[in-house]
C-alpha cells in the first residue's frame, strides 16, 4: 500500500512556529522521516523548530530530505515519489506558506494523484488569503495571477490588463512578489494604475500588508 504525501505548511517569515503552525500539524510532521523540500538546509531548520515542542521520531541527522525546486527536472519527480510507492509517508515542505501554490511542488502533487498516492493538505498560513483578508477588497470574487514579469514594460502591460479586468468584473486580482522586489512592484502599480483598482500584493516569505 502506498504511503501518504502530506503537504506541510511553513511559517511566512521569522517567528515562532508554535504561533502559526497548528499543534496537530507539528505533531504529525515530527513523526515523518522523509521530506521533499525546496532547500534541505532550511527544511532542517524548520524541523529543528518543530522539535522544540514536538520531539522528532527520528534523529534530525537521520531524516532524509530530497530537494525539489525550480531547477529540478521533471524526469526526477518519479524518483522523489519512489519511497511513497513502497509504503513510506512523506512530507512536502515549502520554503514559506503552503506547498504547491506558486511553488514547484504542484507538479509533484499532480504526479502523486496520477500514481494513486493519497495527498493530504495540512492547515497553515497562506500569504495569498492573508493578503486578501487584510486588504478590504472583494473577497467574493478574486483571481490569483502568480508572479508578474520582471521586465518593466512587460510588467506595466500586465498590470494594465489586470486593472481592466478588475474594473470590468469587479474582481480582486492577487499577485505574488518576492520581498526584495516589493518596492519596485508597488511603484509600478502606482505609476500604471489610472484609478483605484482591486489589486492586492502578497509576498512569498513575509506577512502581506500591501494593497491598492
Amino acid at each position: 500500500m502506498a504511503g501518504i504525501l502530506y503537504l506541510i505548511p511553513n511559517a511566512l517569515g521569522p517567528g515562532e512556529l508554535d504561533q502559526v503552525i497548528p499543534g496537530p500539524v507539528r505533531a504529525l510532521t515530527a513523526e515523518l522521516d522523509y521530506f521533499i523540500a525546496e532547500n534541505a538546509k532550511t527544511a532542517r531548520a524548520f524541523l529543528k523548530g518543530v522539535s522544540l515542542t514536538h520531539p522528532l521520531g527520528t534523529p534530525l541527522q537521520q531524516i532524509e530530505i530530497r530537494e525539489l525546486n525550480v531547477n529540478t527536472p521533471a524526469s526526477m519527480l518519479p524518483e522523489l515519489l519512489s519511497p511513497l510507492r513502497s509504503g513510506k509517508d512523506a512530507g512536502l515542505l515549502s520554503e514559506a506558506g503552503v506547498p504547491a501554490v506558486a511553488d514547484p511542488g504542484a507538479d509533484l502533487v499532480r504526479l502523486a494523484h496520477a500514481q494513486g498516492i493519497v495527498v493530504r493538505p495540512l492547515v497553515g498560513p497562506s500569504s495569498l488569503l492573508l493578503a486578501l483578508m487584510a486588504s478590504g477588497l472583494n473577497g467574493q470574487s478574486f483571481a490569483f495571477n502568480g508572479y508578474l514579469p520582471t521586465d518593466a514594460n512587460a510588467r506595466a502591460t500586465r498590470i494594465r490588463q489586470l486593472e481592466q479586468r478588475s474594473r470590468q468584473e469587479k474582481q480582486t486580482q492577487i499577485l505574488i512578489e518576492t520581498p526584495y522586489r516589493n518596492e519596485a512592484m508597488l511603484l509600478a502599480l502606482s505609476a500604471t494604475c489610472a484609478s483605484q483598482t482591486l489589486i492586492c500584493v502578497a509576498t512569498d516569505v513575509t506577512l502581506p500588508t500591501e494593497s491598492i
